[in-house]
């Protein structure tokens, strides 16, 4: 399978929210039928309005799985699994399934030992979000300068994992890379769901009133992401367990370190772990 611009792709993606919304947008605006299945008429209604869709439909519409080349799961990651064992009847012979979910552990090897041996799947990771949910709030940027993440397994050829390397180009993000599905748990455990876990806490370890009359902009960066989706990271968080607790503890042991420093006044210990820190996030500043 080639990713032909030409409307000779159909892509069909389930689950048109934020994420499933700006799919649609990027490629739609690249050329290819894109082609929608999600729970909301009100959903589908306004990707068809504004374009982002050429069809759509609240159930598992027969014909537009079918006729779908890519078949692109924009849902969470228990719906995105029973969804594979209650409709891959329905592909076609050398479909490309792929994901957006933002763990894989528990969810790649499930989904490759129920799917069709005709039927291909292929993770992805679009490291990429916004603190608003919903198509009406899509957008294409939010790929602009984000990570993708690529996480095959034995079961995948080098062609489909080629392919999805060049879906992650072909929607805009800066970089693309490929990762096992260990890696990818243990690296998101700390550089995402670490840091959800670490807002989620200072926004209510303290319920002093109207704090947003006096705070600066180093609150509101640190808490930005605790404006969160309730239902889609607890159980995130819950099937990557095992790892987001071993770097919860972690984060525990070097804020007890800082702790201990500020209490027996070590300075020159703080201003060690101060240039640390400095060096590391320059670092990131240099890949910005």
């Amino acid at each position: 399978m080639i990713l032909n611009r030409n409307n000779e792709t159909n892509i069909l993606i389930v689950g048109l929210g934020l994420m499933g919304g700006s799919y649609a947008r990027a490629l739609k605006k690249c050329g290819y039928t894109v082609n929608a299945i999600t729970k909301e008429q009100s959903s589908i209604d306004y990707a068809l309005k504004n374009g982002l869709i050429d069809r759509g439909a609240v159930t598992p519409d027969s014909e537009l799985i079918s006729s779908a080349h890519m078949i692109i799961f924009a849902v969470y990651p228990k719906v995105f699994i029973q969804w594979i064992k209650d409709n891959q009847h329905l592909f076609s012979p050398g479909t490309i399934i792929t994901d957006v979910t933002g763990v894989k552990g528990s969810v790649v090897y499930e989904v490759q030992s129920v799917l069709r041996n005709d039927v291909e799947f292929i993770a992805a990771h679009p490291m990429a979000g916004r603190e608003v949910y919903g198509v009406e709030n899509s957008d294409e940027k939010i790929f602009e300068g984000a990570n993708y993440i690529v996480t095959p397994t034995e079961k995948n050829t080098k062609e489909t994992i080629e392919l999805a390397l060049e879906l992650g180009k072909i929607l805009g993000f800066k970089r693309t890379a490929l990762l096992t599905p260990e890696e990818h748990d243990e690296i998101i455990a700390f550089v995402s769901q670490l840091a959800h876990c670490l807002a989620i806490s200072l926004m209510t370890c303290n319920n002093m009133e109207h704090l947003e009359l006096y705070t600066g902009n180093s609150f509101r960066d640190l808490t930005r992401i605790a404006k969160i989706n309730e239902d889609m990271w607890s159980e995130l968080f819950m099937m990557n367990k095992p790892a987001l607790i071993k770097e919860m503890e972690s984060f525990e042991d070097q804020f007890d370190l800082l702790k201990e420093m500020i209490k027996s006044e070590d300075v020159e210990g703080m201003k060690s772990m101060m240039r640390s820190s400095t060096a590391r996030r320059m670092i990131f500043d240099k890949n910005e």
